[in-house]
C-alpha cells in the first residue's frame, strides 16, 4: 500500500499543520512509513501553500508525490494548478466555498462548503483544515480515527484543542453524508 496525498490552498489556511497531523497519525499512531513535505509561496498569507504526505507499508525511496491518490483543494487557484496531477481513479475533495469551477475529471469528486461550515457551525474559519482532515479520514480510512484524534491532541495547543476536536468530529460527520459527484 502506498498512498500519496496533496493538501493544497493558500497560506494561512493551516494546510502545513494538517499535513503534519496526518503524517503523525499515519507514522506514529498507525505504524506506517511516512514522508511529509511542504511548500508555500513567499507571502505568509494568501500565497500558494501545499502539504504532501506519502503513507506506505514499505520503505519510501522518494519523498515527493508524483501523482496524488487524494487531492484536497481549498482554493480555486490550487484546484486549477493540481487537479490534472490527480491519479485517474483518485479522490478530489474541494471546498465549494472557494472552488466554484470544478474541472471534469475521471476520479471521484466530493465537494462541500468547508470554510463556510467552519464559520457558520464552529465560528472560526481557521478550523477548515481540521474539518477537511475529518472528511478525508471518513471518506478514505487513510488513517484510523483514533490515530488522527491522537495526532490532533498532540499538535494543537490546549487553548484551542476543544474547538479543533469539534472540527474533526464535524468533518467525520460531513464525510458520512457526502455523496460523490
Amino acid at each position: 500500500m502506498r498512498k500519496e496525498i496533496c493538501l493544497s490552498g493558500s497560506g494561512g489556511q493551516g494546510l502545513i499543520l494538517a499535513g503534519i497531523i496526518l503524517a503523525e497519525a499515519a507514522g506514529i499512531y498507525d505504524g506506517f512509513e511516512i514522508a511529509q513535505t511542504q511548500s508555500y509561496g513567499p507571502e505568509a498569507r494568501g500565497g500558494a501553500s501545499r502539504a504532501e504526505v506519502i503513507i506506505s507499508n514499505e520503505k519510501i525511496d522518494y519523498p515527493k508525490i508524483e501523482k496524488p491518490d487524494i487531492l484536497l483543494t481549498l482554493t480555486q487557484k490550487a484546484c486549477d494548478k493540481y487537479v490534472h496531477n490527480l491519479k485517474e481513479d483518485g479522490l478530489l475533495l474541494v471546498d465549494s466555498t472557494n472552488v466554484l469551477n470544478i474541472p471534469s475529471i475521471p476520479g471521484n469528486i466530493y465537494q462541500h462548503p468547508i470554510t463556510k461550515d467552519a464559520i457558520d457551525v464552529l465560528g472560526n474559519q481557521l478550523v477548515a483544515n481540521i474539518i477537511s482532515l475529518g472528511i478525508l479520514v471518513q471518506l478514505t480510512d487513510i488513517v484510523s480515527k483514533d490515530a488522527i484524534k491522537n495526532a490532533l491532541q498532540n499538535r494543537i495547543p490546549e487553548r484551542i484543542r476543544d474547538l479543533n476536536k469539534k472540527a474533526l468530529e464535524h468533518g467525520f460527520q460531513i464525510g458520512k453524508n457526502l455523496v460523490k459527484e
